[in-house]
């Protein structure tokens, strides 16, 4: 299990220089920091899709507890230096509801936490499913437990601290950008807020991930949903955040795994589908991991050494586990209790154009 430290420092100014001058938010990101591993010259950063909190997948959990969500990705998720999933959910509270109106229980949360994930995206279109109130509890659950997240902010000092979010990890600093394309419900207030898909406000954003990190990673929640083929306005916004800085772009939204792209040297992967969900259909029960494996040298900044998409599937009660599974496509047949959905997996495959 992995555990982390915030640089205290840095927290306290973040949160009282504002006070103590009466501005309204910092002109840079906090720097927030975790314990160092043993010292290598390359970084790794494993990203997956949606994690979403579905009525049935709650019900399994009350049962048989969230042990086998990420039991087979376990070490992939623990042994990266950055681990990052997209939370689309709020914790609004109970009664706790699957689609269309998500709200989840704060041990999903928990959960993702202590299988190894480090930073919870929330700019994503069911963030506000129970309304400003719903996203306010969200980020106070969060904060309680201290864990990393971005995308939102409850006050304008924190939309500073946290958007982007600046890690440092083996002596390099990762800024995460997150935001989404909008949201199914409305804001009833204008804090807490939600980044959105919008040039003009994700500029200074951009602007001070650049003057703050060695590797600008972008995660949008965007695109139509479905389509297996990234869209233009999606093309578009990533050229426009290539220009911006980005290092690499891992986006969500659409549920199935969508191309990817390379932009002046930059890797474009439009979207990773689900990580964990409900969904019946056989194509959005395929999934993409994400690795970014990032080398450094002495006195020059981290290049991309090498990027990799691995494929998932999405494994529902019975299937393998007693509970939901997302597993890798290469597990052995032998490893099915019902072999029909292995058939399941391999015609998906050949429908994708996916080799073993």
């Amino acid at each position: 299990m992995k555990r982390f430290s915030r640089h205290i420092l840095s927290l306290v100014l973040g949160l009282l220089l504002p006070l103590a001058t009466g501005a309204q938010a910092l002109h840079f990101p906090v720097e927030f920091w975790r314990a160092p591993k043993p010292q290598s010259d390359t970084l790794r950063i494993f990203l997956v899709g949606d994690v979403l909190s579905h009525g049935r997948v709650m019900e399994s959990s009350a049962r048989h507890g969230y042990g086998s969500f990420f039991k087979y990705i376990e070490s992939d998720i623990q042994e990266a230096d950055l681990a990052i999933c997209n939370m689309e959910f709020p914790l609004g509270g109970k009664p706790y509801s699957g689609y269309p109106v998500f709200s989840g229980p704060e041990s999903f949360p928990e959960y993702l936490s202590e299988v190894g994930f480090d930073v919870l995206l929330l700019g994503n279109n069911h963030m506000l499913d129970r309304g400003s109130a719903g996203l306010s509890r969200t980020i106070e659950q969060l904060e309680q437990r201290g864990y990393w997240y971005t995308g939102v902010a409850a006050t304008p000092a924190a939309d500073t601290l946290l958007n982007p979010l600046v890690i440092s990890v083996k002596g390099l600093k990762v800024a995460v950008v997150n935001f989404t394309y909008g949201t199914n419900s409305g804001a009833s207030s204008a804090w807490p807020k939600i980044h959105r898909m919008n040039k003009e406000r994700l500029k200074p954003v951009m602007a001070r991930a650049r003057a703050s990190a060695d590797i600008i990673l972008v995660c949008p929640h965007w695109g139509i949903e479905y389509s297996v083929r990234h869209n233009k306005e999606q093309e578009d916004f990533a050229r426009w955040l290539v220009q911006e800085g980005a290092t690499a772009i891992v986006g969500s939204h659409p549920h199935v795994v969508q191309d990817m792209q390379w932009i002046d040297g930059v890797p474009v992967y439009y979207s990773l589908g689900n990580a964990l969900s409900n969904q019946n259909d056989l194509i959005a029960r395929l999934e993409g991991a994400v690795t970014l494996r990032f080398a450094t040298r002495l006195g020059e900044r981290p290049h991309l050494a090498t990027t990799r998409l691995d494929y998932l599937w999405c494994t529902k009660p019975g299937m393998i586990e007693d509970s939901y599974a997302a597993v890798p496509i290469g597990l052995p047949l032998s490893c099915w209790r019902d072999p029909s959905d292995h058939d399941n997996l391999l015609s998906t495959l050949a429908v994708a154009g996916v080799e073993l």
